[in-house]
């Protein structure tokens, strides 16, 4: 599996810096970092177990920030009237998908780390807290309200 995420981190960043070649646009040194950080760093704190955490969380803020700054893109450079078809084809809407496809390999290596059993289940109750997806959901709500305000007022 830490194969797996090192194949598609390497695919993703490969294909970002074809696209957007940070030389030509200092804002494409962001996902230039977050793809190095994902390629080379990812891999390894998966691979020790004293590092397993941090990798996860590293692994869902880089998916967060990616998933943020891609929808960002594509509702700012849209054309045409919107339908399903269009927000499908039209949008990053499958780099998103691949974004949380690595996010998935990172949990299942976590959870395969630390849940020992086929009877270990995650808390039960505790949707919001970590390591439950809620928390997830809760940053990737706060990070999308912050980014929006700040893009609102600081234009």
């Amino acid at each position: 599996m830490i194969l797996g995420l090192f194949a598609v981190c390497l695919g993703g960043w490969l294909l970002h810096l074809r696209i957007h070649p940070p030389s030509k646009n200092a804002a494409y040194l962001i996902p230039f970092f977050s793809g190095l950080i994902s390629v080379f760093a990812l891999p390894l704190f998966f691979w020790f177990r004293r590092t397993v955490v941090l990798g996860y969380l590293v692994d869902g803020f880089l998916v967060i920030i990616g998933t943020i700054t891609m929808a960002h893109f594509s509702i700012a450079h849209f054309e045409g009237p919107v339908t399903l078809i269009r927000l499908i084809t039209n949008t990053l809407f499958a780099d998103i998908a691949v974004l949380w496809g690595k996010f998935a390999l990172g949990r299942a290596l976590y959870l395969l780390e630390f849940l020992k059993a086929d009877t270990d289940s995650l808390p039960k109750g505790r949707y919001l807290r970590y390591p439950n997806m809620g928390w997830w959901w809760v940053h990737l709500a706060g990070m999308s309200v912050i980014y929006a305000l700040g893009n609102i007022l600081w234009k």
